[in-house]
């Protein structure tokens, strides 16, 4: 496989769908709702995604893609080259911020994220990592993070895990919150991610997210030396739901050992 030509052609399909996504704001959307009132989708998530397999099946006809939005292959298992795509991460602030959402793609190779991209479409900020070459901010080179201790972090954390709820002792929590320097959230779990490998978060949790929420992110942190993993300290992988933490080194294991009991 040629990763190069891979690379600077997925590169291309993201600018591309940015463009695109753009240009939607002048237009009308439709908005609907998935299983859960607030799980929003929009005509423009199912365009984007419809575009990138478009394109991809084309292109490299033997891959396989999984999509947010169903419009993807049926993937049960990671063997082979897949691409992990979210069209829009953070609908709903495409909706009604029109800011703070981000195309998110990753590329595995029999389970091992080779390429990995964020795109944060309204700022052109483009993250972006291929294994063992390091990760990118733009066109700068991101370093490897250093160790932070909690009363030093900024994590990435959304409210409702702080309140009471069936996933997280939210009291641990909240010892957490007070604890560390100060908290954030983005409403997007692909901008966090990529804010975690670039330094301006030291972490972030979330008790629910799906492959192509982390795929990407996952191979630019990793290439900076961010640590993830679910909640229970087991490598994240890319086939179903899990929890997730992405965190400086030390950070990670301070996290988990001290503020994290998961009730289910």
């Amino acid at each position: 496989m040629n990763w190069g030509f891979v690379d600077r052609y997925a590169k291309s399909l993201i600018k591309e769908a940015g463009h695109k996504i753009r240009v939607s704001f002048f237009n009308q959307i439709h908005i609907d709702s998935k299983a859960d009132a607030n799980d929003l989708v929009t005509n423009i998530d199912q365009e984007i995604e419809q575009f990138f397999i478009k394109r991809i099946q084309a292109d490299f006809p033997t891959h396989k893609i999984i999509g947010e939005e169903g419009f993807g292959d049926k993937v049960e298992s990671i063997e082979g080259v897949v691409w992990i795509l979210d069209p829009i991460d953070g609908t709903m602030n495409f909706i009604h911020q029109q800011r703070n959402f981000a195309i998110s793609l990753g590329i595995y190779l029999d389970g091992v994220g080779m390429l990995g991209y964020i795109y944060d479409v309204v700022r052109d900020d483009f993250y972006h990592a291929k294994k063992d070459e390091g990760a990118y901010y733009n066109d700068e080179r991101l370093p490897k993070l250093e160790k932070v201790a909690v009363n030093n972090a900024v994590i990435g954390v959304n409210a409702r895990w702080v309140a009471p709820n069936r996933y997280i002792d939210h009291e641990k929590m909240i010892g957490l919150v007070l604890e560390c320097r100060g908290t954030r959230s983005y409403g997007s779990a692909a901008i966090e991610i990529a804010y975690v490998a670039s330094g301006r978060l030291d972490a972030y949790i979330s008790m629910r997210l799906s492959p192509w929420d982390i795929a990407g992110g996952m191979v630019i942190a990793n290439e900076v030396g961010a640590i993830t993993t679910n909640l229970n300290g087991e490598p994240s992988h890319v086939l179903g739901q899990d929890s997730f933490i992405v965190a400086r080194p030390r950070l990670h294991e301070d996290i988990l050992k001290n503020y994290i009991r998961l009730i289910k």
